[in-house]
């Protein structure tokens, strides 16, 4: 493996720009796709959220299209904050050297998209959803595209994303450079791989030094009426930046009601959302402005926030590779960080489906209820429970995110960095 971008072939204005964006050395990712990537191979790339696998493929599309007219490239990705992301690296590594692009996702102007489009961009960065109406509507055409690549191919299946994918296929010319990146290679994308790619090289880097190693990992088998309690248990002992991980939206307004009434900063993140709600909650996230996102498994992927101190998992996720992606949110590159997770007796199947997938045992923790804070919020449930008031209506889904009066969960300084829905 090589230990310097040097040894990876790559040309003396990617290795300045690499230096400027203060890359010290390449990832293993990085250091074994990128030479059949500069090759024109296509590759299976199977890499933890975290391990730096979007300039795995980044670097050598720049390589390849810098300084050449026409639309060359396509990314796909499975929500529309992985392909903003992917974005930010395609800018600074490309914008310099002449490759330009556009981002085509959903809730968005469609027009402006079309428009976009007819300047032929060297690269277009896609959601599959919002590309096939763009193709439906003849907007969006790929005669001379020379590479594909399709990140988060895992998820992009798992959303149901398979006719989207086929018939962005074939309209793209079948000779052509496929690269797939995928946190897991189960049954579906093993056989899509089988199908779509020539000769692949495959490159897995799963195994070692993952997040998932890195993270220090609890488990809490709690009542199901319990979660409140120790959720805000947990975000009194410390104050690191929290992603709390809920499997429906309806849950995660809760979740982010209750933050909000203990007096959190918090915003919340899943599909009802409309785009500026999603931006403006990832911006205050990663600045600081919240301490806490609360987000469905939209967010599992997708998420480049650099400093998440504390994942919690207040629900088990619909499939168990979804936990890996989740608690991948925190101990990114070589970072440590705590991912908690919350288990009730109906939990035991998925938590053991989970332990087998990781080929480990998820270390069990003591639930923590002689802490005040759990047995003032244990108090306020149960006195809610025998007079539950007249109903509320739920603001969960204003617009503005309410403010906080000043106290100790204020954070005002430094960064704060499959719920079964699809995204065009």
């Amino acid at each position: 493996m090589s230990d310097t971008f040097q040894q990876l072939g790559l040309s003396p204005e990617s290795l300045d720009a690499l230096r400027r964006a203060r890359f010290s050395r390449p990832t293993p990712i990085q250091a074994q796709a990128i030479p059949p990537a500069l090759e024109g191979r296509d590759i299976i790339g199977c890499a933890a959220t975290g391990t730096g696998k979007t300039a795995a493929y980044v670097l050598p599309l720049v390589e390849r299209f810098a300084g050449r007219k026409g639309t060359l490239g396509l990314v796909l990705a499975p929500t529309r904050e992985l392909v903003q992301q992917i974005s930010e690296p395609v800018e600074f590594f490309g914008g310099s050297r002449g490759v330009s692009h556009v981002v085509v996702i959903g809730g968005e102007d469609m027009g402006a998209q079309a428009e976009a489009l007819k300047r032929k961009p060297t690269l277009v960065l896609a959601t599959p959803g919002r590309l096939v109406d763009l193709l439906e509507s003849r907007a969006a055409a790929f005669p001379h595209l020379e590479a594909l690549v399709l990140d988060e191919a895992d998820r992009m299946l798992d959303m149901g994303f398979q006719p989207q994918l086929e018939r962005i296929l074939a309209a793209l010319p079948r000779k052509r450079q496929t690269l797939l990146f995928s946190a897991t290679l189960g049954p579906d994308v093993s056989r899509f791989a089988r199908e779509e790619l020539y000769r692949p090289v495959r490159v897995e880097v799963t195994r070692s030094g993952t997040p998932a190693e890195r993270a220090e990992q609890r488990l809490y088998v709690v009542k199901p009426e319990e979660k409140s309690a120790l959720l805000l248990t947990l975000l009194a002992r410390d104050e690191e930046t929290a992603l709390v991980f809920t499997r429906t939206k309806e849950r995660a307004d809760k979740v982010h009601q209750t933050l909000q009434r203990a007096g959190y900063r918090c915003t919340v993140l899943h599909a009802d959302r409309t785009q500026n709600q999603r931006n403006q909650a990832m911006k205050g996230f990663r600045d600081g402005t919240y301490r806490c996102l609360v987000a469905t498994d939209i967010a599992a992927r997708g998420l480049d926030v650099e400093d998440v101190g504390h994942v919690i998992n207040y629900d088990l996720p619909h499939a168990p590779e979804d936990y890996v992606h989740r608690i991948g949110r925190t101990a990114r590159a070589s970072a440590s960080g705590v991912a908690s997770t919350f288990a009730t007796a109906k939990d035991r199947l998925m938590v053991e489906r989970i332990e087998k997938i990781m080929r480990a045992g998820i270390p069990r923790a003591t639930v923590p209820r002689e802490d005040p804070v759990f047995q003032a919020e244990w108090e306020r449930h149960q006195a809610a429970q025998r007079d539950p008031g007249p109903p509320q209506k739920d603001h969960g889904m204003s617009k503005k995110e309410p403010g906080q009066a000043p106290g100790r969960h204020a954070r005002t300084h430094g960064k704060g960095s499959r719920s079964g829905q699809t995204e065009k």
